[in-house]
């Protein structure tokens, strides 16, 4: 019953979520979500784009700036000093309202929720009145059009920003997005693993997550680029960064160790969220 109320209200608020028209986009795109204050992850994804030569202008995050590892406020303080685009995710709308549990849906009581109430408030603690200030300037979705297409960048679904929408999840729920936000090709996050999933000329893209490995056994993290050189496409990529460091930060900052395990093993510390089919891709090279 919670979680039927959170979504209603989500739903019912959906007309007054901001909106960040680009209008055009063109060149090679960077997406990337799930920084999850992974600060090594950050700086090795910003290497990616300075080599690729796409600018901080083309690069864009699905949300959850803020998350799981060891250095919210120096994540946050990089990513502004970078000038991305980033949309909100449900952590960042949590923090910018004070709110007191990370919003991420988990079930009551579950491991992630235990796991969420020594994290959230310790990252919350962290942040300086800055970094606030900015998490609270980022809008609800981004919209673009790209080699002819409409684009709409989400969180979650298009209605509810904490929705896990994966692969396997039913056509039918990825289509109410792609109707209501008016679009061809829909970016997002939240979820946790990289994914595309096409039907009917419109394509489900999520990038997948920088801040934590996808569950398949390796420490190498997603990411993603467009390019319109020859239409429209889209290319997963895999991100090796400094996890090391990142494991050693979160210890020592006293982030949950199971996370930093995470950031070893390349395995979930479980997978309560996910559906069937993609339990049965744990530890498998998913793309």
């Amino acid at each position: 019953m919670g979680n039927f109320k959170l979504l209603c209200t989500l739903h019912a608020t959906n007309m007054d979520k901001k909106i960040n028209n680009i209008k055009q986009l063109s060149g090679k795109v960077l997406l990337f979500g799930g920084v999850y204050s992974n600060l090594q992850a950050l700086e090795a994804l910003i290497a990616v784009a300075k080599r690729e030569h796409i600018s901080p202008e083309n690069c864009i995050c699905t949300g959850d700036i803020v998350g799981y590892c060891g250095q919210p406020e120096e994540t946050v303080q990089l990513f502004k000093t970078w000038k991305a685009k980033s949309i909100v995710g449900n952590v960042e709308e949590q923090l910018a309202s004070g709110s007191v549990d990370c919003g991420c849906d988990f079930t009551q009581g579950s491991r992630c929720d235990n796991f969420s109430k020594e994290w959230y408030p310790l990252a919350q603690s962290k942040l300086s009145k800055s970094s606030i200030a900015f998490i609270q300037t980022l809008p609800d979705y981004i919209k673009f059009q790209y080699a002819n297409k409409y684009v709409c960048v989400v969180h979650g679904s298009y209605e509810y920003i904490s929705e896990f929408v994966f692969k396997s999840t039913n056509w039918s729920l990825k289509q109410t997005s792609f109707d209501n936000s008016e679009s061809d090709v829909i970016i997002a996050g939240h979820c946790g693993l990289p994914f595309l999933d096409e039907k009917n000329n419109q394509l489900w893209i999520n990038p997948g997550v920088i801040g934590m490995p996808a569950n398949d056994g390796l420490q190498t993290v997603w990411y993603a680029i467009l390019d319109d050189s020859d239409g429209f496409s889209v290319k997963h990529y895999r991100l090796a960064y400094n996890h090391e460091k990142a494991i050693e930060i979160m210890l020592a900052n006293g982030f949950p160790a199971s996370y930093a395990k995470t950031l070893q093993t390349g395995l979930w510390d479980n997978m309560e969220i996910l559906p069937e089919r993609e339990k049965g891709e744990c530890g498998k090279d998913i793309l």
